[in-house]
């Protein structure tokens, strides 16, 4: 009888905006699962991985305990976990691997509108009212600011409303929140996108053989979602200068056309944005018959 092999477990946030998109990042990636409705393991009919559905706050301790293998969360969540684990124990609880293209938001303080507050200078004295007590203290503390944190688990944005602190520092997307609630942004401490974590404890190496191949196929991923491969016909004369117009590429592949000595096919995969200003530039010089079409798959 052969022993199964070792499967990885991952842990996502079970509802909540990087849901869908490290479900969709890990389709992406090539696996398929099958869960039920109300299941939240995902379990990986191709590959030896299955996925833990659990809350955000919760994915930072499930892999420094080594429950799960990797984890998917927001650094704000992250940062927050890990300042609070060091409190406890000076051994860093686990590794930051990938920063990854979706979950973007920011920490920042905030101030009533008509408030004589401006800077964090001005919260020597005052309290500050936050979910991330952790990050505010030791921001506080590096910069030498004499504050309180009052912690918040919700609602943060009313708490100078209730009287219960002079200022907040809360999650910024929009700003949206903010001006509804009469609150002016001020100083950025984090910018927070989604992480991937892997545990501090030594990973076999079979589970490490499909780690690694999962960060390739993540990379690859990650390449792709902006990149475009586009096609064109240009001078030979022009080919410097069309090379230089093309964003984020590398050298591209020039082939001869038929019955044309002093024109050329190139096609070259862009790893940023194709904006109309590249391709009328690339008009202008002297390149034809354009064509920019997504990129499924790449790999380095």
């Amino acid at each position: 009888m052969t022993d199964k092999p070792a499967r990885i477990k991952i842990a996502i946030q079970k509802s909540g905006r990087l849901t869908e998109q490290s479900l969709d990042l890990l389709q992406r990636c090539g696996l398929k699962y099958t869960r039920g409705p109300d299941q939240l393991i995902a379990f990986g009919e191709n590959m030896p991985v299955d996925v833990l559905l659990v809350r955000d706050d919760d994915i930072p301790g499930l892999v420094r305990d080594d429950v799960c293998d990797l984890g998917i969360a927001g650094l704000n969540i992250v940062e927050e976990k890990r300042l609070h684990f060091l409190e406890q124990d000076p051994v860093t609880p686990f590794q930051i691997i990938r920063s990854l293209d979706f979950g973007h938001c920011r920490l920042a303080f905030a101030y009533p509108d008509g408030s004589p507050l401006r800077t964090v200078r001005d919260l020597a004295g005052k309290k500050v009212a936050t979910s991330y007590p952790s990050i505010v203290r030791d921001y506080l503390q590096r910069n030498n600011i004499d504050a309180g944190v009052v912690e918040f688990s919700g609602a943060v944005e009313i708490a100078p409303s209730l009287g219960r602190a002079e200022a907040i520092c809360d999650l910024v997307s929009t700003g949206s929140t903010l001006l509804a609630n009469k609150l002016r942004e001020g100083e950025t401490i984090l910018e927070s996108r989604a992480v991937i974590l892997q545990t501090p404890v030594a990973v076999p190496a079979e589970k490490t053989e499909w780690i690694n191949r999962l960060l390739q196929r993540l990379e690859g991923v990650m390449q792709v979602r902006e990149s475009k491969y586009i096609m064109m016909h240009a001078p030979k004369s022009a080919l410097a200068q069309i090379a230089a117009l093309l964003p984020g590429s590398e050298a591209p592949t020039v082939l001869p056309l038929d019955s044309r000595d002093d024109r050329v096919a190139v096609h070259v995969v862009c790893r940023e944005n194709v904006f109309w200003e590249t391709l009328e530039a690339l008009k202008s010089a002297g390149a034809t018959s354009i064509l920019v079409v997504p990129v499924e798959k790449m790999l380095a």
